[in-house]
């Protein structure tokens, strides 16, 4: 069985998933894709940004995005690609578009383009995202909006990736594997 391409790591807030999912990352040159928007406003998120870059390997190629994420996974690299996270690209997405007070699914294009990049991706990748699934029901509108949208989401990317993880206490659960290789598990025929 060959290592798995595409990797889902989900995990709660300071779950460990980030690590876990940088540890991953051992095939070739990595290219780490920061969904974080900075915000020159937010001193404390802007620390954030820093110290997370600032822990990662100098001779990984840091990549800041969020409307063109699915653009650049689509890219081809010649390694591995990590992206962290899923939740602030999603948000992201939602402010550019006005979309907290939208309809659930007017940002279902962007969602779509970046399954279908994923589906598609001939390269090693590890997604990272929140998992929404285990809380109570958000309060507000716009909590329940981005639960509902990063559940979806985070579901579409399950079914095209090779493998699914999620991480609790900095341990990681194995949710699916890639199949076995028939050929190689039963010999030569």
């Amino acid at each position: 069985m060959g290592e798995p391409t595409r990797t889902l790591v989900l995990g709660g807030a300071r779950s460990g998933k980030s690590a876990h999912a940088e540890s991953l990352a051992t095939a070739g040159p990595v290219r780490y894709l920061a969904t974080g928007r900075r915000d020159a406003s937010d001193e404390d998120w802007q620390r954030r940004i820093d110290r997370h870059r600032a822990s990662r390997p100098t001779d990984w190629t840091t990549v800041e995005t969020v409307t063109s994420l699915a653009t650049v996974v689509s890219q081809p690299w010649n390694g591995t690609t990590v992206v962290d996270d899923l939740g602030t690209w999603l948000t992201g997405m939602l402010d550019d578009a006005g979309a907290w007070e939208l309809p659930r699914g007017t940002i279902a294009p962007a969602v779509e383009d970046l399954v279908t990049v994923v589906a598609n991706c001939p390269s090693t990748l590890v997604l990272v995202s929140p998992e929404v699934g285990l809380s109570v029901v958000p309060e507000s509108s716009s909590g329940r909006l981005f639960r509902d949208e990063l559940g979806l989401l985070n579901s579409r990317l399950a079914a095209v990736c090779d493998r699914v993880l999620l991480v609790v206490a900095g341990l990681a659960l194995n949710l699916k594997e890639p199949p076995a290789d028939l050929t190689t598990a039963k010999g030569t025929v």
